[in-house]
């Protein structure tokens, strides 16, 4: 079965939750949501079937050559920068959406909570019920709204996922400006690979993964620049009394897991040499316009035939582990 594990969704319960509650600084009028909150909101986001109707999402995937998916709510909707109260509204929403988008099809269907990362505690009680509701793992943001994943707060929750073994997949979102950037959409095309990378790198070096040996870690656009340039901190740990304390940089690959978003085919291929086949899953970014335009034929078309076949029909199965598989 080849899964999709990089695909978004907008859920009904979401969008009325947003429609009317003034929090959230957004309206949706007909098929556009707008606001002054995320780039997307202010810039117009179209609501196109596939984002909230599960029929409509299945047809996208065949039309793709893809059997199923895993779900996961968009980064407007994370609400970091509200109070925990409105933030554990808008995850509750997203969750009991999610839930129901995917009864649409259980055998093809699987979604990620969304949790208010800005309250811990919260967070961490909603995971927990999240994944007893069906829920295969979690989507946070690269920042909460500025604080990094891992400063000290975040601890009880990455305590509780380290308990339930969870999956969490890390995905750009409160992007810090660079001015630079401003300009061609550079904020995402160099910004987002930046954030996963900077997310990344940090809960190396502050021992985030040491002291949560079993949460999975998912880095969605191919891990951002982190295959590429892990040798660059790997030097610098060997040079730099800043990094002291920190092991060998690579020898934490293998904690993470890797969608296929490379956009490029000699860079896909060199991500599963340096990570291996048993570390990249199917990625498109659907329904948004960054998802690659033909995503499983890239994969073929970069890899041997027998390593695109295990990338494509074994990831998903891996990724969400044997209790939740398709």
């Amino acid at each position: 079965m080849i899964v999709d594990c990089h695909n978004h969704v907008l859920p009904t319960e979401a969008l009325e939750l947003l429609a009317s509650e003034r929090a959230f600084r957004a309206r949706v009028d007909g098929d556009m949501i707008t606001g002054d909150g995320h780039s997307d909101f202010r810039n117009g986001l179209q609501l196109r079937p596939t984002f909230h109707d599960p029929s409509a999402k299945l047809d996208d995937l065949a039309e793709q050559g893809i059997d199923g998916a895993v779900v996961s709510v968009t980064p407007p909707l994370f609400f970091y920068e509200t109070d925990s109260s409105a933030g554990a509204e808008m995850a509750e929403a997203v969750n009991a959406g999610l839930a129901r988008f995917c009864s649409h099809d259980p055998a093809r269907l699987r979604w990620l909570a969304h949790v208010p990362m800005q309250d811990p505690l919260r967070a961490a009680n909603m995971l927990e019920g999240a994944l007893g509701a069906g829920a295969v793992g979690v989507e946070v943001g690269t920042s909460i709204a500025g604080a990094r994943l891992d400063d000290r707060r975040f601890e009880p929750f990455w305590e509780a996922a380290d308990a339930m073994s969870a999956l969490v997949q890390i995905h750009p979102a409160y992007n810090q400006e660079h001015p630079a950037l401003n300009d061609w959409y550079l904020q995402n095309s160099i910004g987002n690979p930046l954030e996963t990378t900077i997310a990344a790198e940090r809960l190396v070096c502050a021992g985030t993964l040491d002291r949560h040996p079993r949460v999975r870690w998912f880095l969605v656009h191919a891990g951002g620049f982190l295959p590429y340039q892990l040798g660059r901190l790997a030097h610098t740990a060997r040079v730099r009394p800043e990094l002291r304390d920190v092991g060998d940089p690579w020898a934490y690959l293998d904690r993470f897991w890797f969608d296929t978003i490379a956009h490029d085919r000699a860079a896909l291929a060199y991500l599963v040499e340096r990570v291996t086949p048993a570390r990249v899953v199917l990625g498109t970014d659907l329904p948004f316009d960054m998802a690659p335009v033909d995503p499983v034929g890239q994969v073929r078309e970069a890899l041997d035939h027998d390593v695109a076949q295990f990338v494509l029909r074994n990831g998903g199965e891996a990724l969400v582990g044997p209790e939740r598989r398709f």
